[in-house]
């Protein structure tokens, strides 16, 4: 989608509204696919004193898999996002300011699917406590106990004796 923003550079307060979807359900992230569901996209570039400024909010429900547990899993994701927007830069680039192209135009689609990513988290949890996998065995920590045999260190062996309950020894 593309925006012609000459007419609103001519309108100091003036406004024009946008609302767009960014389907991403092509893109690889991490071994995974989780963009199933589009970016809903809905802003506005505003005419302020002379300079646009662009606010949006970009939404979605991604599909993701846990880091440590391995369970798949869905979670919201809501990105808020202003800059500025220019015809030209005087001293050069600016990484606040987007600069549109010769037509004064502003490539939407791209430019959300750049914001949108660069918001993406690169580790996913199912939840803040999430207890993950065992190593030894691979019991999933959050739904039972590790089956692992604990090992114990040859020299503490006879110390690990006292711990244990009367009769339960072979003395």
């Amino acid at each position: 989608m593309k925006l012609d923003l000459k007419p609103l550079a001519q309108q100091p307060g003036g406004a024009l509204p946008f609302a767009l979807q960014v389907d991403l359900s092509d893109l690889e992230w991490y071994g995974g696919k989780p963009f199933a569901n589009p970016v809903r996209v809905k802003g506005e570039v505003r005419n302020r004193a002379g300079a646009l400024a662009l606010t949006a909010r970009l939404d979605t429900v991604l599909s993701l898999v846990c880091d440590r547990c391995a369970k798949p899993f869905e979670r919201e994701k809501t990105v808020e996002y202003e800059t500025l927007l220019a015809f030209e830069l005087a001293n050069g680039e600016s990484d606040e300011i987007v600069l549109l192209n010769a037509e004064g135009e502003l490539e939407l689609d791209g430019l959300m699917r750049e914001v949108f990513l660069l918001e993406m988290d690169t580790k996913n949890l199912c939840s803040e406590d999430c207890k993950g996998l065992c190593p030894g065995c691979g019991a999933d920590l959050n739904v039972e106990a590790c089956r692992c045999r604990k090992e114990i260190d040859p020299r503490w062996a006879k110390l690990s004796q006292l711990l244990e309950p009367e009769g339960g020894s072979d003395q």
